[in-house]
């Protein structure tokens, strides 16, 4: 199951209280206050998780605990500590306090480990308040309440290229024959309702990770189609591949379907419509002896001053070229942030 944004509720552990308490020992003429301390509360920690991709943890456990600190104990014994509680959390998962827009932390890389909820701490026991002048306290300190907090975490998938385009122009088509991806293909519109993420190989020793984004109509920003849910996996991706359909049997307009995807993307984030592109003109295989859509889309791509390639994902055909061409423009990349 696919989850990209849940509310959770994180209690970290109460602090143990301290302990009120006096030597009473045989042959030991002077006793004395020896009551331990509590232990401090467990803390929760999330993590960062190469392994996990989805939120569907926090789905079915939305309110998480650590445990508590043991109280403090004669004989100065102090109370255990209670042990903390670490969450895995897949990488790109992003934190907001409920009801906030700042956000906490932003998990880029794997192995990371935020504080999230930080336990309370133990109270101390009557010992620790014994002095020259106060030999005999009888007094102790309760455990201090561990932090709660109302939390979302929303994931924005982390991928270097992200595929995007209207329904049913072969995103998943294309995924799924230059990586092992398999999505769920067929031909009606909306057959992508989750992300696909796969990793394409260059060479021995070099690999990217492309993201099919499910289709966008016009009103994608306000919801509209599958909208907002899945826009915010856009926003990570280095480079956009832009799959446009030239075949004769698609009754749009590709320059229109061109211009209502590029708006979609401005309006929910201006900076989106600056990333790199290429232009990719699908299902030619098709189109016969009738290039009018390619041609289009051709002309398209020199007034926008885009790289431009003709493919049928489907039959296999250009997609060597679509793999170059995307790993040398990554490559370039990489090399301008060393």
């Amino acid at each position: 199951m696919f989850v990209d944004q849940v509310k959770v509720i994180l209690r970290a552990g109460k602090g143990g209280n301290g302990c009120v308490s006096f030597r009473r020992e045989k042959r030991v003429p002077r006793g004395g206050p020896d009551g331990g301390c509590g232990g401090n509360g467990g803390s929760i920690f999330l993590v960062s998780n190469t392994d996990l991709n989805s939120l569907a943890y926090f789905r079915f456990h939305p309110i998480n605990k650590a445990r508590k600190g043991a109280h403090g104990e004669g004989g100065n014994r102090q109370g255990k500590r209670g042990d903390d509680l670490c969450l895995k959390v897949p990488m790109g998962t992003i934190v907001r306090e409920k009801n906030k827009e700042e956000v906490l932390f932003d998990f880029v890389a794997p192995g990371i480990k935020f504080l999230a909820a930080k336990g309370g701490k133990g109270g101390r026991g009557n010992s620790s308040f014994a002095s020259s002048t106060h030999q005999s306290p009888r007094i102790r300190e309760q455990g201090q309440q561990g932090e709660e907090k109302d939390l979302i975490l929303e994931l924005k998938l982390i991928a270097d290229v992200g595929l995007i385009g209207f329904p049913n122009v072969g995103k998943s088509t294309l995924i799924s024959k230059i990586s092992s991806a398999k999505p769920v293909i067929a031909d009606y519109p909306f057959t992508t309702l989750v992300p696909n993420l796969g990793v394409v190989d260059l060479d021995e020793f070099r690999s990217y990770v492309v993201a099919d984004i499910p289709g966008l109509i016009e009103g994608a920003h306000l919801g509209h189609g599958l909208g907002i849910k899945f826009l915010k996996h856009v926003e990570r991706t280095k480079i956009l591949v832009h799959l446009i359909d030239v075949s004769p049997c698609m009754q749009r307009d590709p320059v229109q379907d061109f211009i209502t995807v590029m708006k979609e993307l401005e309006a929910f984030n201006h900076r989106l419509d600056e990333r790199i592109q290429i232009l990719v003109a699908n299902k030619i295989d098709l189109i016969g002896e009738d290039k009018g859509k390619l041609e289009k889309v051709k002309t398209l791509a020199r007034r926008k001053e885009l790289p431009f390639l003709a493919i049928s994902a489907l039959k296999s055909t250009g997609l060597k070229e679509l793999i170059s061409s995307m790993g040398r423009i990554l490559s370039i990349l990489e090399e301008k942030t060393d």
